[in-house]
Protein backbone atom coordinates (compact mmCIF):
# COMPACT_ATOMS: atom_id res chain seq x y z
CA UNK A 1 0.00 0.00 0.00
CA UNK A 2 1.49 3.66 -1.05
CA UNK A 3 1.81 5.89 2.17
CA UNK A 4 1.05 9.38 1.89
CA UNK A 5 4.54 11.77 1.46
CA UNK A 6 3.11 13.99 3.47
CA UNK A 7 0.74 13.42 7.11
CA UNK A 8 -1.88 16.15 9.06
CA UNK A 9 -0.42 17.53 12.32
CA UNK A 10 -2.83 20.53 12.76
CA UNK A 11 -4.62 22.78 11.71
CA UNK A 12 -4.88 26.81 11.84
CA UNK A 13 -8.41 28.10 13.79
CA UNK A 14 -8.10 31.40 14.11
CA UNK A 15 -6.62 34.69 15.26
CA UNK A 16 -5.57 34.96 19.14
CA UNK A 17 -5.41 38.66 19.97
CA UNK A 18 -4.38 41.79 17.68
CA UNK A 19 -0.33 41.17 17.43
CA UNK A 20 -0.89 38.49 14.58
CA UNK A 21 -0.53 35.17 17.56
CA UNK A 22 -2.95 31.96 15.79
CA UNK A 23 -4.45 29.87 17.33
CA UNK A 24 -3.59 25.81 16.29
CA UNK A 25 -5.12 22.83 16.89
CA UNK A 26 -2.06 19.94 17.31
CA UNK A 27 -3.09 16.80 16.11
CA UNK A 28 0.17 14.95 17.53
CA UNK A 29 0.26 12.87 20.48
CA UNK A 30 2.41 15.41 22.04
CA UNK A 31 0.46 18.62 21.07
CA UNK A 32 3.42 20.51 21.35
CA UNK A 33 5.63 18.57 19.23
CA UNK A 34 4.39 20.04 15.86
CA UNK A 35 6.84 23.09 15.99
CA UNK A 36 9.68 20.33 15.73
CA UNK A 37 8.38 19.67 11.97
CA UNK A 38 9.20 23.15 10.33
CA UNK A 39 8.53 23.78 8.23
CA UNK A 40 4.66 23.15 7.57
CA UNK A 41 2.97 23.24 4.77
CA UNK A 42 -0.42 23.25 3.34
CA UNK A 43 -2.44 20.54 2.03
CA UNK A 44 -1.64 22.13 -1.65
CA UNK A 45 2.09 22.26 -0.82
CA UNK A 46 2.28 25.68 -2.21
CA UNK A 47 2.15 27.30 1.27
CA UNK A 48 5.45 27.12 3.75
CA UNK A 49 4.67 27.69 7.13
CA UNK A 50 7.55 28.42 9.94
CA UNK A 51 5.69 28.48 13.29
CA UNK A 52 6.45 29.26 16.98
CA UNK A 53 4.60 28.24 20.11
CA UNK A 54 4.13 31.46 22.06
CA UNK A 55 1.52 29.54 24.82
CA UNK A 56 -0.96 26.87 25.59
CA UNK A 57 -4.65 27.62 25.69
CA UNK A 58 -7.80 25.56 26.21
CA UNK A 59 -7.99 22.77 23.48
CA UNK A 60 -4.93 24.31 21.18
CA UNK A 61 -1.89 26.12 20.79
CA UNK A 62 -0.78 29.74 20.22
CA UNK A 63 1.96 30.25 17.74
CA UNK A 64 3.40 32.68 15.84
CA UNK A 65 4.06 32.34 12.27
CA UNK A 66 7.01 34.31 10.30
CA UNK A 67 5.41 36.76 8.28
CA UNK A 68 2.00 37.19 9.82
CA UNK A 69 1.84 41.01 12.11
CA UNK A 70 -1.61 41.80 12.56
CA UNK A 71 -5.11 40.40 13.42
CA UNK A 72 -6.21 40.62 9.82
CA UNK A 73 -3.30 38.31 8.75
CA UNK A 74 -3.82 35.81 11.21
CA UNK A 75 -7.35 35.51 9.86
CA UNK A 76 -6.98 34.46 6.60
CA UNK A 77 -4.70 31.53 8.05
CA UNK A 78 -8.10 29.91 9.77
CA UNK A 79 -8.80 26.25 8.21
CA UNK A 80 -5.48 25.60 6.77
CA UNK A 81 -4.58 22.24 7.61
CA UNK A 82 -0.79 21.42 8.14
CA UNK A 83 1.26 18.85 7.07
CA UNK A 84 4.57 17.58 7.58
CA UNK A 85 7.05 15.60 5.74
CA UNK A 86 6.96 11.85 7.08
CA UNK A 87 10.53 11.78 7.27
CA UNK A 88 9.90 14.34 9.58
CA UNK A 89 8.19 12.43 12.08
CA UNK A 90 8.76 9.82 14.56
CA UNK A 91 9.01 6.17 14.11
CA UNK A 92 5.66 4.96 15.80
CA UNK A 93 5.48 1.25 17.87
CA UNK A 94 4.07 -1.45 16.33
CA UNK A 95 0.91 -1.30 17.57
CA UNK A 96 0.41 2.80 16.56
CA UNK A 97 -0.41 4.14 12.97
CA UNK A 98 -1.07 7.37 11.45
CA UNK A 99 -4.48 7.91 10.40
CA UNK A 100 -3.91 8.51 7.13
CA UNK A 101 -2.16 5.07 6.89
CA UNK A 102 -5.48 3.81 7.84
CA UNK A 103 -7.61 5.38 4.99
CA UNK A 104 -8.26 3.29 2.43
CA UNK A 105 -7.44 -0.03 3.67
CA UNK A 106 -9.96 -3.24 3.11
CA UNK A 107 -11.49 -4.37 6.01
CA UNK A 108 -12.79 -7.73 6.83
CA UNK A 109 -14.08 -10.01 9.39
CA UNK A 110 -12.55 -13.02 11.46
CA UNK A 111 -14.00 -15.33 8.85
CA UNK A 112 -12.57 -13.60 5.84
CA UNK A 113 -15.43 -11.77 4.58
CA UNK A 114 -15.13 -8.25 3.34
CA UNK A 115 -17.40 -6.10 4.59
CA UNK A 116 -16.25 -2.72 3.01
CA UNK A 117 -13.20 0.07 3.31
CA UNK A 118 -11.95 2.75 6.08
CA UNK A 119 -13.57 5.91 4.76
CA UNK A 120 -12.20 7.90 8.13
CA UNK A 121 -10.53 8.17 11.23
CA UNK A 122 -12.45 9.97 13.75
CA UNK A 123 -12.40 10.96 17.74
CA UNK A 124 -14.72 12.75 19.63
CA UNK A 125 -13.08 12.66 22.59
CA UNK A 126 -12.87 9.46 23.84
CA UNK A 127 -11.06 7.48 20.81
CA UNK A 128 -10.30 6.40 17.70
CA UNK A 129 -13.25 5.62 15.66
CA UNK A 130 -12.86 3.87 11.92
CA UNK A 131 -15.48 5.22 9.66
CA UNK A 132 -15.92 1.79 7.17
CA UNK A 133 -17.90 2.45 3.87
CA UNK A 134 -19.68 -1.14 3.67
CA UNK A 135 -18.84 -3.23 0.42
CA UNK A 136 -21.88 -3.15 -2.34
CA UNK A 137 -23.30 0.25 -0.55
CA UNK A 138 -22.65 3.95 0.23
CA UNK A 139 -23.43 3.30 4.20
CA UNK A 140 -21.11 3.66 6.43
CA UNK A 141 -20.60 2.52 10.11
CA UNK A 142 -18.45 3.05 12.62
CA UNK A 143 -16.37 0.99 14.74
CA UNK A 144 -14.20 1.32 17.87
CA UNK A 145 -10.29 1.32 17.27
CA UNK A 146 -9.34 -1.05 20.06
CA UNK A 147 -7.44 -4.48 19.81
CA UNK A 148 -10.97 -5.93 20.99
CA UNK A 149 -12.97 -4.62 17.36
CA UNK A 150 -9.59 -4.54 15.33
CA UNK A 151 -7.39 -6.89 16.49
CA UNK A 152 -5.40 -6.83 13.21
CA UNK A 153 -4.30 -3.80 11.32
CA UNK A 154 -1.58 -5.32 8.54
CA UNK A 155 -0.36 -2.29 6.27
CA UNK A 156 1.33 -4.44 4.41
CA UNK A 157 -1.62 -6.13 2.58
CA UNK A 158 -3.86 -3.23 2.87
CA UNK A 159 -6.22 -4.59 5.28
CA UNK A 160 -7.52 -4.88 9.00
CA UNK A 161 -9.63 -7.41 10.49
CA UNK A 162 -12.06 -6.18 12.52
CA UNK A 163 -14.57 -8.26 14.74
CA UNK A 164 -17.13 -5.92 15.36
CA UNK A 165 -19.57 -6.08 18.78
CA UNK A 166 -23.15 -8.01 17.69
CA UNK A 167 -25.80 -5.78 15.92
CA UNK A 168 -22.64 -3.21 14.89
CA UNK A 169 -23.75 -3.54 11.14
Amino acid sequence: MNKPDHICVGAFSGSYGVTGEVRLKSFCADPESIANYNPLSSEDGKRSFEISLTRNIKNALVVKVVGIANKEDADTLKGIRLFARRDQLPALPDDEFYHTDLIGLTVLDTGGTVLGKVHDVQNHGASDLLEIVLEGSSATVLLPFTNEVIPTVDLASGRIIADPPEGAL
